[in-house]
């Protein structure tokens, strides 16, 4: 394996001395550089696996130094050291391609953290075969292809991204995989929904707290923070934190350090920010309803996800794809389904995105005959020329589903004095077919 290399560009000559000493004890190898352009020549004769630089150069500025290798030197990650406490200096470098940032003094954990990361990250995305197991999105649209590509591009720096699109439209897979390509794919994910935590007990959920440190707390409990150091934090609906705790994670995220309910100190963490919402951020800010400093902190990077209409060429995938799955969780064949079924799907709304498409077609595949989908078994509701509606589709809704579903059930076990088998011969199902609905809608 060939050693890694690191270029330090600053002209203090104790931190020059400090990031050596520590890349040494890490068995890699350093050569530094006084100024930019000292930098600019090494990069261009060596080789290099990291470049580490200071914002305030004799000749330049750390931001001057960040753009070259972008431009130069892509596949080169970089980072900066900043004063302390100065963030918009560390945005600043972030939104222009750093790989991340260090603040003075250097703590010389992050520092580790932060090279260890950067010295290990994977080959680039389009040139890496996919493992069975990875999260993938499907689509050949150029909506998606954009999409895929910013991906593969955000997984190689640590910059907080936020993900923005509507309602069941994969927010959560698209950050899954920006962790699986990136260097933090051997670390944890912890997906968290924010608007599922009740207010009270929120901090001490984020980070967690110390044994006897309010009524309840019967031991020490690990925050989320910690559970993904190492990884990766998605914070699905930031939108919905109350302003208290926007504070608190504002902190966070600029100090890179948690301080449990009841600690006296705080203790350092290594976790990607990633968030998302489909609400609209800037409105909420504009109505004091999201702090302004908060969302430049977690917006360094937008990232959208094209709604499912804007990529209807997509869909054809997309039902084979969810077919085949839903098809190997109920045990049966794969259904087959008309192009007129398509063709309708494809001119549908789908105000519920994917989610509901999945929804739609396990509906669908407990309402056919003989294992073949057609337009009738949609349901869409159509508009008065006869077409599906484009414009005011009814979302999909679960409950009414699966109340129907279970009145049906119940009647024809009831029928057959709870004989399984003769129940789902009744329901025209196969005993598989019938456990599995039995399952899912919780029928002892």
């Amino acid at each position: 394996m060939t050693a890694k290399k690191v270029l330090i560009v600053d002209d203090e000559a104790d931190i020059c001395e400090l990031i050596e000493i520590t890349l040494m004890r890490m068995d890699i190898a350093s050569q530094s550089a006084l100024n930019l352009t000292d930098a600019k020549s090494l990069l261009a004769s060596e080789h290099f696996d990291l470049c580490l630089t200071d914002m305030r150069l004799p000749d330049g500025n750390g931001i001057e130094l960040v753009e070259h290798v972008q431009k130069n030197h892509s596949d080169l990650p970089i980072a900066v050291i900043t004063a302390h406490g100065n963030m918009e200096s560390a945005v600043k470098a972030l939104k222009a391609g750093a790989f991340d940032f260090v603040s003075k003094p250097v703590d010389i954990q992050i520092l580790r953290n932060l090279v260890s990361a950067a010295t290990t990250l994977p080959e680039k995305a389009e040139n890496k075969k996919a493992d069975k197991d990875q999260i993938s999105i499907t689509g050949k649209s150029s909506a998606v292809k954009n999409l895929l590509k910013n991906i593969a591009k955000l997984a190689r720096n640590q910059a907080p991204v936020f993900i923005h699109g509507e309602s069941g439209s994969g927010k959560e897979r698209v950050a899954r995989m920006i962790h699986q390509q990136g260097s933090r794919n051997e670390g944890p994910f912890v997906p968290v929904n924010c608007g599922a935590i009740s207010a009270e007990l929120m901090e001490s959920e984020f980070f967690g707290h110390l044994k006897g440190s309010f009524t309840g707390a019967h031991s020490d409990k690990q925050g989320l923070f910690e559970a993904a150091n190492g990884g990766t934090l998605f914070l699905d609906e930031i939108a919905e934190l109350p302003l208290n705790m926007q504070v608190k994670l504002l902190r966070v995220i600029q100090e890179k350090a948690v301080r449990a309910v009841g600690a006296a100190q705080e203790n350092p963490v290594d976790v990607r920010v990633l968030s998302a919402s489909h609400k609209n951020l800037v409105k909420l800010v504009a109505d004091g309803a999201f702090r302004e400093d908060l969302y430049y902190r977690i917006n360094v990077i937008e990232l959208t996800i094209p709604s499912l209409r804007e990529r209807k060429e997509d869909i054809p995938l997309f039902i084979e794809q969810l077919l085949n799955n839903l098809a190997e969780k109920m045990g049966i064949d794969v259904p087959t389904i008309d192009a007129e079924a398509v063709t309708a799907l494809q001119n549908y709304h789908f105000p519920g995105n994917v989610r509901e498409l999945e929804n739609i077609l396990e509906r669908a595949m407990a309402l056919s005959d003989n294992n073949s989908i057609s337009t009738q078994d949609l349901h869409l509701k159509p508009l008065a020329n006869g077409e599906p509606s484009t414009t005011e589709a009814p979302r999909v809704d679960p409950m009414d589903l699966a109340g129907q579903e279970r009145q049906s059930i119940m009647q024809a076990l009831e029928q057959t004095r709870w004989n399984k088998t003769a129940a789902a011969k009744l329901l025209g199902l196969s005993l598989r077919q019938l456990r599995y609905r039995l399952q899912k809608l919780n029928i002892e």
